[in-house]
């Protein structure tokens, strides 16, 4: 009876234990988000005015785009650069191949909407960079599963309580493994590894991968 109690014990031990290891860690990752957002918003600065002009000049206003999508603590929107037309919904609405291919993959790979100067931004991801602002505000990660939409909650069926169990990131296993050239279910596998397998040393090589992957252009569109 004694040993049972005392195996009892160790038990409760070792998951509080686990607990407040994983809080460890969930705190110095979201000090990590804070502190790395800030110091690259104040870095980029100049960069923001400079894309931003540069926007403004080939399609007018606005330079930011407010894209709603859903994270961990409900919906919100998340800025970028504008990197479409003003009148990309009326392309897309036009062109049922095009809604076809956009409602399979929420992605177009050849899309007529995308500016110019927004396909150079989507190329390096700068068009990206707003969403440092995201990460201050508490609502994103530098690090987390793929960004989605309330429209695409619905894809990932029972696991769609799991990946809203996190923040989305800025950038993420998907990103660094594949990005565009890999299908949708391919994505929803990788964000679930992610979840399943995450540590802060796994967001570090993830975090370090991410400009060589950038400055190499795989799979951006």
């Amino acid at each position: 009876m004694k040993q049972d109690k005392l195996a009892g014990w160790a038990s409760v031990d070792f998951m509080d234990e686990r607990k407040q290891g994983e809080r460890k860690h969930l705190f110095l990752k979201h000090a990590l988000d804070l502190t790395v957002a800030v110091i690259l918003i104040f870095l980029l600065s100049p960069l923001f005015v400079v894309v931003g002009l540069f926007v403004m000049l080939e399609d007018g206003w606005p330079v930011i785009y407010r894209r709603r999508v859903i994270g961990k603590r409900g919906q919100f929107d998340a800025f970028k650069f504008r990197t479409m037309r003003n009148d990309a919904d009326a392309i897309l609405a036009a062109d049922p191949a095009l809604r076809r291919e956009f409602e399979k993959n929420f992605k177009l790979k050849s899309d007529p909407r995308v500016t110019k100067v927004g396909r150079v931004l989507r190329k390096l991801s700068l068009d990206e960079l707003p969403q440092l602002f995201n990460v201050v505000r508490g609502q994103m990660s530098l690090v987390g599963p793929r960004m989605i939409s309330p429209e695409e909650l619905g894809k990932y069926g029972a696991n769609k309580e799991m990946l809203l169990s996190v923040k989305p990131g800025l950038t993420g296993y998907w990103q660094v493994n594949g990005r565009q050239e890999v299908n949708y279910e391919e994505r929803m596998r990788m964000d679930m590894h992610y979840i399943n397998n995450w540590s802060l040393g796994m967001d570090l090589k993830i975090l370090f991968k991410t400009p060589y992957v950038i400055l190499k252009r795989e799979g951006a569109y």
